[in-house]
């Protein structure tokens, strides 16, 4: 069975463009029954939520966001769940923004305890 991502912590491992998401961003996953969900914050995040569905290793989901500078913005997320080899979760990703243009791809992983 596939780890649940009920509390878990994750970070980007590397910045994007500025002003988005970065290694200062922390996401807590939330998972319940299929349906996922994250808060996060951090660098140029001043809030941030995700919402979507989890089937087997595949996340799909919706995020939007709040930026320093008080502009906001949105976009989808295809997500695979990847189990690397000291236990810890890795998030490959596929997203495109729907409030502006842009798509591109990144990788969050859990964070050590």
């Amino acid at each position: 069975m596939a780890r649940s991502l009920d509390g878990l912590v994750l970070s980007p491992v590397a910045d994007q463009a500025p002003g988005q998401v970065g290694t200062r961003t922390r996401f807590t996953y939330h998972e319940q029954k299929g349906v996922i969900w994250a808060d996060y914050a951090g660098g140029d995040v001043v809030r941030g939520h995700l919402v979507g569905t989890r089937t087997g290793d595949r996340l799909d989901f919706r995020y939007i966001q709040l930026k320093q500078d008080g502009t906001t913005s949105s976009g989808h997320c295809v997500s695979t769940v990847v189990h690397l080899a000291d236990g810890r979760v890795r998030l490959e990703e596929c997203w495109e923004w729907e409030s502006q243009e842009g798509s591109g791809t990144s990788v969050v992983e859990e964070l050590m305890t």
